[in-house]
């Protein structure tokens, strides 16, 4: 595939001109992780590694592993990786996230991430292309197999960080809880102010007490249609 290069606050990343990119989710999650200290982090489902490599900037002592099931999406991480001269710190595989006991070994890392497909296989309009429909839609992976691969993964009072659609924030509380991830802060995110909710961001923690928190909503755009004082923030200086 023709690829573009692209950046997000001092990140540069390759992508594929006409296959899955990266949108203003990754931005989010990135930003909603809010661990002080991070020592062994887990991207999966990485894309193109953005969230990840993001990541690898915010915690400098960290390892980080981005995992990702598509081999077109694999070869930009490895690209992106040296692009971005993050090689000591951080790595890739190429295997199903459904499959993560044969590759890593349990309670290894203490932070995960995920930006999952969270359409299920008949809902919204696929995406053309096998990269996007892959990326968007639950054909190779449902919330149920992130969740117990989360679980095998993180240490006790481990970090996982996830973006959902909201309107599925019930099955995404249940099945977390399932798989001892318990929910600890939630925030819903709106294109305007009175605009519904179409991104829902969520922290959970492994082997955590009960009790979560709703975080007030963030606003991407103004009522002027320009990125809110918080996404500007969010985006660095380039945008201040």
């Amino acid at each position: 595939m023709e690829t573009t290069l692209d950046g997000l606050r001092d990140i540069k990343i390759y992508q594929n001109r006409d296959g899955y990119r990266f949108s203003v989710d990754a931005l989010l999650l990135y930003s909603f992780v809010d661990m002080k200290h991070a020592k062994d982090i887990v991207d999966l489902g990485a894309g193109s590694g953005i969230i990840g490599l993001l990541l690898a900037r915010k915690y400098h002592d960290a390892k980080v592993l981005l995992v990702e099931l598509q081999a077109s999406l694999y070869r930009l991480i490895e690209r992106n990786i040296g692009l971005n001269g993050l090689e000591d710190r951080v790595s890739a595989i190429l295997t199903d996230i459904k499959a993560i006991d044969k590759k890593l070994q349990p309670m290894s890392c203490d932070l995960v991430v995920s930006n999952p497909p969270f359409r299920r296989p008949r809902s919204g309009r696929i995406s053309a292309g096998e990269e996007k429909a892959v990326a968007r839609h639950e054909i190779k992976l449902k919330l149920t197999d992130l969740a117990e691969s989360v679980s095998y993964l993180l240490k006790a009072k481990g970090r996982f960080f996830m973006i959902f659609h909201p309107e599925r924030i019930l099955e995404v509380v249940d099945t977390l809880r399932m798989n001892r991830l318990e929910p600890k802060r939630i925030r819903f995110v709106h294109n305007k102010i009175d605009a519904e909710s179409k991104i829902v961001l969520v922290e959970a923690v492994k082997e955590g007490r009960a009790g979560i928190k709703i975080e007030k909503p963030l606003f991407i755009y103004d009522k002027n249609g320009s990125y809110t004082d918080e996404l500007k923030e969010m985006y660095g200086k380039n945008l201040l």
